[in-house]
């Protein structure tokens, strides 16, 4: 028997354009519900947990649960923060 040393584990990806790594789902949920509001978030995202008696506590048990509806709610962020920086780029005096 050859005693080897266990393989190292792989380190995690960095990820450093990845505009979703390091947030929590709840992060998430809150920012578009803080932007959008709770009846627009759930004209956009068709689920009950947004339309019905809406709170981040049911809507994070359904996501978690539901990886379609998971996917929808990350492109939704990703598309309000492209929607945000337009926003901010449109309130700067053009540079000379």
């Amino acid at each position: 028997m050859t005693s080897e040393s266990p393989a190292p584990a792989p380190a995690k990806p960095v990820q450093p354009r990845n505009p979703l790594h390091g947030l929590t789902l709840e992060a998430i949920v809150t920012a578009l519900a803080d932007y959008y509001g709770w009846e627009q978030l759930g004209e956009l995202v068709p689920i009950r947990c947004f339309a019905i008696d809406p709170s981040v506590g049911s809507s994070l048990k359904f996501l978690r649960k539901t990886p379609w509806a998971r996917e929808k709610v990350e492109s939704l962020y990703l598309f309000m923060l492209r929607e945000q920086r337009r926003e901010q780029q449109q309130q700067q005096p053009p540079q000379r």
